[in-house]
């Protein structure tokens, strides 16, 4: 990677961890609907003036919020740049992961069976006596910085073509990042369709403390 797309992702980064904050998104969603004075928007979004003040300072510094005076008020507006779609791209990814998570839990409830999983403690008596395949079904490069003890990487993307380099003659645990990863669900049904025993261990990584050490 070059210095100059380093300092790019950089910049991007700075203007990520300048939005990582609620409540500067409700003070920009309230900014969008119009002008506004400090005192204003510190009663619409339920804040202190003094801690409003200090979002706005943050939103101004990275170019998201402009100002004007009106008399002995400060007005805040929108910057030129494309902060509404911006704020509009971040709504419809939230409600993406919020419609994928609500479809993850009524498939729970539907199909309970495709969802059934394996205990850690099971999972680590049964590879103590060797009768499983730890399957990683994450992209290799995630694999690559740590996953779990004695587990195969075979990404999900390439799973139906790399059927037949697992054992036949053993189940089939799948994991992947954690509890709202689809990937080792999606994999226990590819599996199962394969004709092979499968079940997922939700908690993936997140729950193994040595995963990624």
């Amino acid at each position: 990677m070059t210095d100059l797309n380093l300092q790019y992702h950089h910049d991007i980064a700075d203007l990520a961890r300048t939005l990582g904050h609620a409540h500067r998104l409700s003070l920009l969603q309230a900014i969008a609907q119009g002008e506004r004075a400090v005192e204003q928007l510190a009663q619409q979004c339920e804040l202190s003036v003094a801690n409003t003040s200090q979002h706005l300072q943050h939103l101004r510094r990275a170019g998201f919020v402009q100002t004007r005076r009106d008399g002995k008020r400060v007005l805040y507006r929108l910057s030129g740049g494309p902060v509404q779609g911006l704020l509009a791209a971040l709504g419809q990814f939230a409600e993406y992961n919020r419609a994928a998570m609500r479809a993850l839990l009524d498939d729970s409830r539907q199909t309970p069976d495709q969802l059934e999983g394996i205990s850690r403690e099971e999972l680590l008596e049964r590879l103590r006596e060797h009768s499983v395949t730890l399957l990683d079904v994450r992209p290799a490069d995630e694999f690559a910085q740590g996953h779990l003890p004695g587990a195969i990487n075979i990404p999900f993307q390439e799973l139906q073509q790399r059927l037949g380099e697992l054992p036949p003659s053993q189940e089939v645990i799948a994991y992947c990042r954690g509890p709202w990863c689809v990937f080792s669900r999606d994999a226990v049904a590819a599996l199962r369709a394969g004709g092979l025993q499968a079940r997922h261990f939700a908690n993936g990584v997140e729950h193994w403390p040595d995963a990624l050490h």
